[in-house]
């Protein structure tokens, strides 16, 4: 059954494993295009000053890193809160 038919009918019965992977399918969207702004902004950069790579480089695995706690935590979430 849809979810909305489960509220037209006026039941509360909610898969929350369903409503749980909703939710991280949504909350990967943001991480993942972090990522991917943090890997291309930092190929432009090298591109545009190869003397800085290695301070570039740097600062990209740790917005990779950043980036990437978020997806965690989107995937942990669900299971913390439906308990």
């Amino acid at each position: 059954m849809s979810l909305a038919a489960t509220l037209a009918v006026g039941t509360t019965t909610i898969d929350i494993k369903r409503l749980g992977a909703l939710g991280y399918g949504l909350a990967a969207i943001g991480p993942g295009v972090g990522i991917g702004l943090v890997f291309g902004h930092a190929i432009e950069a090298m591109a545009r000053q190869p003397e800085a790579t290695g301070r570039i480089t740097l600062y990209m695995w740790i917005g990779f890193a950043l980036a990437e706690a978020l997806a965690l935590i989107g995937l942990v979430a669900p299971f913390i809160f439906s308990s």
